[in-house]
């Protein structure tokens, strides 16, 4: 059985546990979020690839979108304020 990474925690959720009502084991934050769609993307109109979806104004709250589909990429882990400090200061660094 599949499993996806929780887009807070990262931890590993079961195919079978994306429902409505379900949370992470680990984070015990809502399963069935925009945030863990493989539709997801705020790059998008509704951060949301899927065009006939309709609106969701919580993307981390539990919703009741029938185009949710788990994603694999959905988590990725924060960087620390040291990394954003140095990434922000290379980007601005005078030549």
């Amino acid at each position: 059985m599949p499993e996806y990474p929780c887009c807070f925690c990262g931890s590993s959720i079961p195919i079978n546990e994306f429902f409505r009502g379900d949370s992470c084991a680990k984070c015990k934050r809502d399963t069935r979020v925009c945030k863990n769609c493989d539709w997801y993307d705020p790059a998008y109109n509704n951060s949301c690839r899927e065009n006939q979806a309709d609106r969701v104004v919580d993307k981390e709250k539990s919703n009741f979108c029938d185009y949710f589909k788990p994603s694999f990429r959905s988590f990725s882990p924060r960087s620390s304020g040291d990394q954003a400090k140095a990434a922000a200061e290379a980007l601005f660094k005078k030549k």
